[in-house]
Formats: C-alpha cells, sequence, structure tokens
C-alpha cells in the first residue's frame, strides 16, 4: 500500500502510520530524542549451570529469529528491539550482583564512574527543565541505597529513584495545568479514537495482505489497551494541559506494599512518557525494586505469579537451580516474573507508540534501553548480557534484529546509544572499543 492510498484513508492513516511507515516509507535518520532505561532485579533464565541454553534469549540471528515465550509481549514491537548476545560486562566482580549493578550503567568496574544517563543528563539533557529524571517503584525499599541503585552522580556515588509516585507528578508537573477551556476532556474521551475511524480501519485492513493485517492488529490492540489505561485514570485526560497518573490509594503507609508495585510501577511509567512527550526531560531512569530484590512477586493479583499460600521473592525465585525445570517451584516463578518485567517494558512502549510524533510516534524517536544486573539469575554471570535496545531512535539504529557482538564490552552499547543521542563520545567506561560495530545506522 502506497503512502498516497494511506492518506485517503484518513483518521486511520493517524493511527496506523508507524506500522506502515516502518513497511513502506524511508525516514532520514535523525538523532533520538529521548532516553529511558528500564531496569529490573536478578536477571534471566540464562545458560543454566547444568548446561542448558539460554530460555530467555531469542534464537537465531540477524532479522531471522524467533522470540521466545518469555519475550511474547514484545511481538508488536518486534522490529522496532534490538536483542544482542554476546555483550560482556567485563570480569570484575563476576558471580556478583553488587557487582554487575555498579557496571551496570557506568561501564566501570566497581562503579566509579557517572552512569550514562548523568552523562547524557550533563550533555544533550542540559537545556531541559528536568536534565533527567530518575523514578522508581520500591527502589528505597527496606532502606535500600548504594550499589542497590544503578544511577550514579559521580565516582561510587549513586543517586535514590523518586519511588513515589504522587510527590514525583507534583515535583514534574506542579499544579497540574488545566483544560483550557472547550470541550470537556472527559466527555471527548468517552469515543476511542479506534471507534471514530472504525470504518476507515476497515478499508484499510481489507488491503492488506494476511501477515500485514497481523502486524496492524497487533499495533491497534497496544492504543487499544493504552486507552483503556487512560480512561481510568479520572480527572482530565492524560495530556500536557491536564496531565493525569493512577496514585489511587498510594499513600506513605501503602507505597511498600507489594501488591500496590504493579501500580506503582505504571504510575511512574505513565509520569515519565508524559514528561518527556510534554518536553520536561529527555533522559529518564525507571528502576524496578533493586537487586537481590525482597520483591513479594507471589503478591500481585491476577498474574499467574499469584499465589496467596506462599510468599515467593524475585531473589529466591532466581535461584531456581542448576536446570530450566518447570516442576521446580522457584524456577516456575521466576519465568514468570521474567515473562512479567517484559511485559511491562511492551506497556511501556506502547505508551509511546499511542503518542503521535514527527512523521510517526514519539516511539520512532526514542531509545529504550532494558537492562538488569546480571544474565543467569542462578549462577550471576555477567557475559551474554539480557540487554534489549528498542524504539527507533529517529532512524539512527539498525532495528529488528539479534545482533551478535562476539564478546565485547557493554561500554560500546553505551557509547553507541550517547552518539544516536547526539552526544559523540569517544569512550565511556572501561575497555572501550567506540560505538557497538552494527549497531547504528
Amino acid at each position: 500500500m502506497n503512502r498516497r492510498d494511506l492518506m485517503k484513508a484518513g483518521g486511520a492513516a493517524l493511527l496506523a502510520w508507524p506500522f506502515m511507515r516502518r513497511a513502506s516509507a524511508h525516514v532520514t535518520p535523525t538523532d533520538a530524542r529521548r532516553l529511558i532505561i528500564f531496569y529490573y532485579p536478578d536477571g534471566v533464565p540464562g545458560a543454566s549451570g547444568g548446561g542448558e541454553p539460554s530460555a530467555w534469549h531469542p534464537t537465531g540471528e540477524g532479522t531471522q529469529f524467533q522470540l521466545t515465550d518469555m519475550l511474547a509481549s514484545l511481538a508488536p514491537y518486534r522490529d522496532r528491539c534490538v536483542f544482542f548476545r554476546g555483550l560482556s560486562m567485563g570480569s570484575a566482580d563476576a558471580g556478583s550482583h553488587p557487582g554487575g549493578a555498579k557496571k551496570l550503567l557506568t561501564a566501570t568496574d566497581g562503579g566509579n564512574g557517572i552512569s550514562i544517563d548523568r552523562r547524557l543528563a550533563t550533555t544533550v539533557g542540559a537545556g531541559d527543565p528536568f536534565t533527567s529524571l530518575v523514578l522508581g517503584a520500591m527502589a528505597g525499599q527496606n532502606g535500600a541505597s548504594g550499589d542497590k541503585h544503578i544511577s550514579y552522580v559521580s565516582p561510587g556515588v549513586s543517586v535514590a529513584p523518586d519511588d513515589d509516585p504522587a510527590a514525583a507528578f507534583q515535583r514534574v508537573f506542579g499544579g497540574g495545568g488545566t483544560t483550557g477551556g472547550g470541550e470537556d476532556p472527559r466527555k471527548a474521551r468517552r469515543l476511542s479514537v479506534l471507534d471514530r475511524a472504525k470504518s476507515e480501519l476497515g478499508t484499510l485492513r481489507r488491503k492488506l495482505g494476511t501477515t500485514e493485517r497481523t502486524k496492524l492488529d497487533l499495533h491497534l490492540d497496544g492504543i487499544r489497551e493504552v486507552e483503556q489505561r487512560i480512561a481510568g485514570l479520572g480527572g482530565g485526560g492524560a495530556t500536557c494541559q491536564n496531565p493525569s497518573i493512577d496514585a489511587t490509594g498510594l499513600t506513605a503507609s501503602t507505597l511498600y506494599q507489594p501488591e500496590k508495585f504493579p501500580q506503582i510501577l505504571r504510575a511512574q511509567t505513565d509520569l515519565m512518557v508524559q514528561a518527556m512527550a510534554c518536553g520536561l526531560t529527555r533522559v529518564g531512569v525507571l528502576q524496578g525494586s533493586y537487586h537481590t530484590s525482597e520483591l513479594i512477586m507471589s503478591r500481585f493479583m491476577g498474574t499467574p505469579m499469584y499465589d496467596p499460600g506462599f510468599d515467593m521473592r524475585s531473589h529466591q525465585a532466581s535461584h531456581y537451580g542448576a536446570t530450566h525445570d518447570l516442576a521446580h517451584r522457584e524456577y516456575l516463578a521466576f519465568k514468570q516474573q521474567c515473562t512479567w518485567w517484559i511485559e511491562q517494558l511492551a506497556y511501556l512502549l506502547s505508551t509511546l507508540a499511542a503518542r503521535p510524533e514527527g512523521e510517526g510516534t514519539m516511539l520512532d524517536y526514542s531509545l529504550v534501553l532494558c537492562c538488569t544486573e546480571v544474565c543467569d539469575g542462578n549462577t550471576h554471570g555477567h557475559d551474554d548480557m539480557p540487554f534489549i535496545l528498542a524504539g527507533g531512535g529517529g532512524g539512527r539504529i539498525r532495528t529488528g534484529r539479534v545482533l551478535q557482538t562476539g564478546y565485547r564490552r557493554h561500554a560500546d552499547l553505551l557509547i553507541a546509544i550517547a552518539h544516536a543521542m547526539g552526544d559523540p563520545i569517544g569512550s565511556f567506561g572501561d575497555n572501550s572499543g567506540g560505538p557497538l560495530p552494527g549497531l547504528l545506522a
């Protein structure tokens, strides 16, 4: 389907544009406009101590790869992701959660440097109202500090994320803003934009082949999910004039209750995206809990992890044993936990994809680095790290593939991200060989 036919589809063009643009349109590369670092704790089911291959990493290489079931929620964004094989954080403190957390964003042994988010805050983010935002979901639970946090303002000095969505919202948006008169945004929101373009989308859908139709349906499902979230926020619509997050029931006494964690992470994700959409910042960190986490994920109601009769903690589950045996209670829980974290990443990507920007959406101009401090949760290795780089990055990143790097220090990935953001640093961290080959377009 050519661009002229697409534009004839009217309102449907806006909804389907990111999907169709990837299929047919050439984008002149520009610098990525924003970076969000999405962190979760305790690794993944990587290559096991018993010799089994990774159960998390995609199989295949290049553009010919298959997502594992733990990564299935990323299927709508497969062509906007890069999965890495072979990236290492080095041998120093290998087998250690704290050592991995120190190196994760600094790429220096012992955390003796600033993290990449702080570097970019001083360069590309220097003129923004907030040079960076560091938001957490129970990242300060039980007095967590020091190497429990991943953003380093100076060598050996980390910064505590803001764990309170309501307080962070007030700090970022102040009094909140007004609708500016006109139609009540709550009334305007009652009719889905998908419903408004129903007939046009039907026409567009009939012109696509089976494969492309399936991809379009997945894209629209993502938009519908975001719409449903916004519809339930209460108050005005989530716009720069009337920003909104769902912090219902979150108080000082409930902020660290494990059953509240999904709501807190979702609220912080919504806040981060809104702040970036409104031009308040372009560098952000979303830290979900912390390494060796005591987060009781079995209390997440409505998820496969939910088990009111047994408290299964994140770190506890990560020590699942030497084999990927679903009959082993810890391994089943750990697999479910990793699946859930990737679903939260998919929500972040869907929220970016639902906001139009330029020729496409915020996702097309963003970079999202998904990371954790070790590879296999049981062995704590620092090799073959399970990093995902998502988003179009303004066309600066070659996406939709598995990138085999050989043994390469992950500092080179961080340098490539800086280059894509318009910061042409020559080196970063330890043992850097420049931007990761094959990543930048």
